[in-house]
């Protein structure tokens, strides 16, 4: 008899391409990967609606559904629509309640409206007054892994990130988060399996304990 194989689907963060999975790697006689797409949000669609209609572009049954910072907001949300077997968040949040204060803050005052979205599409402006190595790095990993550029996804986005209101999470869902991570504090997060010196993108420059941990955790009971 075939031994069965998982589907694996991962969703970047905000604005971030599947780019961000190139390193992550799983034994291919278990686990197949398949990427999820950011795809523009449709005039006053709720993160809700959002789900259920990129929830259409996945084509198994009893999956794994993993997503990264904001992805996991939104994996949470497809989890709602469809059957997973397994559902990962990395860097992200499970409730409101694990939102920092400023985003919240960001929420009551509505300052998410405030955002100039459409700076995005000129990261190449950016480019030519950055200075110091740190920024340059940041706009190289921006270029390398940004694909979404559309101003109104942008502002759809974060407001859809501040003004979540999820109370209680799932019980079976499973958090991975770093214990650096600047974005959101692992002071606010409970119940995680925690990475040491890991930060925001640890999906990137930690995939080697990703490759060697996610199959035990996705088969793990």
């Amino acid at each position: 008899m075939d031994q069965e194989i998982i589907p694996v689907y991962l969703m970047p963060g905000m604005a971030a391409s599947p780019k961000i999975f190139e390193n992550i790697k799983l034994p291919e006689h278990k686990f197949e990967i398949y990427y999820l797409e950011w795809i523009i949000p449709n005039k006053d669609e709720s993160i809700t609606e959002y789900a259920l209609r990129l929830s259409k572009n996945i084509k198994h049954n009893n999956i794994v559904l993993l997503g990264v910072s904001f992805g996991g907001v939104l994996v949470q949300e497809i989890s709602k629509h469809i059957k997973v077997r397994k559902l990962i968040i990395v860097s992200s949040v499970k409730s409101m309640h694990e939102i920092p204060k400023h985003m919240l803050l960001a929420k009551t005052i509505k300052a998410y409206k405030l955002v100039p979205t459409q700076l995005v599409s000129k990261i190449d402006l950016f480019e030519k007054y950055a200075f110091g190595d740190t920024v340059t790095k940041r706009l190289e990993l921006y270029k390398k892994y940004l694909s979404v550029n559309d101003s109104k996804y942008l502002s759809w986005a974060i407001k859809e990130m501040v003004c979540w209101s999820q109370e209680v999470y799932q019980p079976e869902i499973i958090h991975i988060h770093g214990d650096n991570d600047s974005v959101f504090p692992i002071k606010k997060i409970s119940n995680c399996i925690t990475i040491k010196n890991g930060t925001h993108i640890m999906i990137i420059n930690k995939y080697k304990w990703f490759n060697e941990n996610l199959p035990r955790i996705i088969l793990d009971n």
